[in-house]
């Protein structure tokens, strides 16, 4: 009989793939865009230089789609409470406001990796695609929250309002992250609750975030 063959799985396709991404992360990270060499990553992934080419185009694929996992995580890590939060529109969106502004979206080293790959979108249209792409993923849910908040109002209206909401959602998040013993316990979050608010005219800081931690502190890792 012939020897039994080992079955072939997405998965391990899948788990190079993301260890590729991850390694990317870790380098850029430790020392910016220019330290994730294709050299760097092959050897932090344990795999050959050239299995990157299997599975990317090239190494400015691999850095938009580092990119892509690092926004997209932030925006399930603030969109995840969505799952367990209350019906109540107003509640909802607070809890989102509140997860966005709380670790593990609120980090330092996102904030490294979120400012290197940045510098990265003067020069590669890719990075900048997956930037608008990742930032209105964003937006869009901090939209569609918002339009269950007011109710009929114009897309552009909502569009306007989201805009502003996620500027100082962003703001905050920056400042969090670069200089979490600037603010108090909570803070960050309080400070967040009332500007979007004050812009849509509803009290979210009234609301309650259950089971959302308001610490501005954070140990997270690069994400995996």
């Amino acid at each position: 009989m012939p020897p039994d063959r080992k079955p072939y799985h997405r998965a391990d396709e899948d788990t190079r793939r993301q260890a590729l991404i991850t390694a990317t992360l870790a380098l850029v990270a430790e020392g910016g865009a220019q330290a994730a060499t294709v050299r760097a990553i092959a050897q932090k992934a344990g795999v050959t230089a050239g299995l990157i080419r299997h599975y990317f185009q090239g190494k400015d694929a691999l850095m938009a789609a580092a990119y892509a996992h690092l926004m997209h995580r932030m925006t399930a890590d603030s969109a995840a409470v969505l799952r367990t939060a209350p019906h109540d529109p107003k509640a909802r969106l607070a809890a989102f406001v509140t997860a966005a502004l709380c670790p593990p979206v609120v980090d330092g080293e996102a904030l490294v990796l979120w400012a290197a790959f940045m510098q990265e979108t003067h020069r590669d249209p890719a990075m900048r695609q997956t930037h608008a792409q990742t930032y209105l993923a964003f937006r869009d849910q901090l939209q569609s929250l918002i339009a269950d908040l007011l109710g009929h109002s114009a897309p552009q209206d909502l569009r306007r309002l989201a805009i502003a909401c996620n500027a100082v959602i962003d703001g905050l998040w920056m400042e969090g992250c670069a200089l979490p013993d600037a603010f108090a316990m909570g803070e960050l979050v309080d400070l967040g609750l009332h500007a979007v608010g004050a812009i849509l005219g509803a009290d979210l800081a009234g609301q309650s975030a259950q089971g959302t931690p308001v610490s501005t502190q954070s140990n997270m890792k690069v994400p995996a």
